[in-house]
């Protein structure tokens, strides 16, 4: 994997060029035609009903369940099970282009497998469908951190290859099902964020980990299970890609990606070994993705400190990865200093975080996003409080520019939050000029879409955090929705 080059290491300058330009106008109309701007949930942050019409339990009910949140989980949510119509006239009432929504995997197929839940096609139906007689695009996730709890109790869930037949027998049905209405597909979302919060700290579902990582760990093995469940992820990205690829794409001509969690970094000095550590840290969260999507195999880096806790891909494998995708989706939040922590490649034991060796402290985002860092990705400190609420729309220009020259340049969509209503037309407005900039320097970025189009679910913190443009009275037994002034 290529090194930053040069003018990617003078971020804290190009952070104050941003806030000298912050005046500048633009417009949608400085935007090409075809790309989109639009908004996001996830099933089991927004649907609720949860229990109703065939729904069986995901990885994500189960551990809400167990008091993760500190809620009773997401059994009503914002109730968008029964208010959907409600909630697409709020999407075109601020124009919105687009909505990224995920299928509830254990909704559509409560066994994990056919045969198809007939109220459960039925409200993705017609969703889909009162999203388009708005002249809005529905934007599909397919598995948003809520396997069926049935697969995890069958075989262990992303842990053994037969999720990836699983898998892809899923996507095949909602490609039939509403292939003729849905034109983007996301297989995975997060799928980095997935594993390690699942499978190393152990602080999303499935929750599992192994000390001295994570916490309160009961199963699992932090020192080889989140590298086993991204080659399982992607051998099931691939598959599903390259089945609507032959048997689905000539008709309904649709694209299908992946969507990864990255950072903004810069090296914490200009040494050699900070340097290095910057690069390794892209390798580590982005590489571990987009690499062998686009090159057939894991970044060398990660096959030298990882060694044989790497899986291998087999040459069919590789053949069958390399290429399986269309776009990727790009999710950022923070921005971090990265310092060269060579000496945490110690014999045992190993996690992907000491496996990075790199300390990283975060230097632009929200306090939230901060305490999630830590809890995914270990050892993340703070540099100044002050900047807890800061922007940093040179974060989202770097990794989308990193992309461009390390992997071939991507079609790519771009996703990031922030935390308080007060800010977020400022941090909209900064991020949104940001990706105008990449655009203008050929980033190949087709849509920007914000986190969260209302108040849901979150999975730290149930429903006391607030990223919505509508503001959601959980109190009230309607659950109103109020937008706020950044929605408009």
């Amino acid at each position: 994997m290529k090194m930053l080059n040069n003018s990617l290491m003078l971020l804290p300058l190009l952070a104050l060029a941003f806030a000298a330009v912050s005046s500048l106008q633009y417009s949608r109309h400085d935007f090409p035609p075809d790309f989109v701007f639009g908004s996001g949930t996830s099933a089991f942050q927004v649907e609720g009903a949860a229990n109703e019409d065939g729904r069986t339990p995901s990885i994500w009910d189960v551990l809400a369940h167990a008091g993760h949140s500190g809620v009773v989980a997401g059994d009503v949510a914002c109730d968008q099970y029964h208010k959907y119509k409600e909630d697409v006239k709020l999407m075109a009432d601020i124009g919105l282009e687009a909505y990224r929504f995920s299928i509830s995997w254990s909704r559509l197929l409560p066994s994990g497998r056919e045969p198809v839940n007939p109220k459960g096609l039925q409200y993705y139906n017609n969703l889909i469908d009162e999203l388009i007689s708005h002249g809005i695009q529905p934007h599909v996730t397919l598995h948003h951190f809520d396997l069926p709890q049935t697969l995890e109790d069958e075989y262990g869930g992303w842990l053994s290859q037969e999720s990836v037949r699983d898998f892809t027998a899923y996507a095949d049905t909602c490609f039939k099902e509403f292939g003729d209405r849905v034109l983007h597909w996301t297989t995975i979302n997060e799928a980095n964020v997935f594993a390690l919060g699942g499978y190393d700290q152990g602080v999303s579902p499935p929750a599992r980990c192994s000390p001295p990582f994570g916490s309160n760990c009961s199963h699992g093995n932090s020192s080889i299970e989140p590298y086993i469940v991204v080659h399982n992820l992607l051998l099931a990205h691939a598959s599903a890609t390259n089945l609507y690829k032959k048997q689905y794409k000539y008709k309904q001509h649709g694209s299908v990606g992946i969507s990864v969690y990255a950072y903004g970094t810069v090296p914490l000095t200009d040494s050699v070994e900070d340097k290095q550590a910057t690069a390794r840290v892209n390798d580590f969260y982005i590489g571990w993705i987009l690499h062998p999507l686009v090159f057939g195999d894991y970044p060398e880096t990660m096959r030298t400190n990882v060694g044989s806790r790497l899986p291998v891909f087999t040459k069919e494998e590789s053949e069958q990865v390399k290429g399986a995708f269309d776009f990727v989706g790009v999710i950022n939040y923070l921005a971090v200093y990265v310092k060269d922590n060579s000496s945490s490649l110690k014999p045992n034991p190993q996690d992907l975080i000491t496996d990075t060796a790199a300390e990283l402290t975060v230097i632009y985002g929200s306090l939230w996003f901060l305490q999630f860092a830590v809890a995914v990705f270990g050892n993340t400190s703070l540099e100044n409080e002050v900047l807890y609420h800061a922007n940093a729309p040179w974060s989202l220009q770097q990794i989308l520019l990193h992309i461009k020259e390390s992997y071939e340049n991507p079609p790519v969509t771009s996703h990031n939050s922030s935390l308080e209503d007060t800010t977020r037309i400022e941090y909209l407005s900064s991020y949104i000029e940001a990706v105008l900039h990449s655009l203008r320097k050929g980033s190949n970025v087709k849509g920007y879409f914000q986190w969260s189009l209302m108040d849901v679910f979150e999975i730290f913190g149930g429903f006391e955090k607030s990223y919505g443009l509508y503001y959601v009275d959980f109190k009230d037994p309607y659950l109103k929705r109020i937008p706020k002034l950044s929605a408009h």
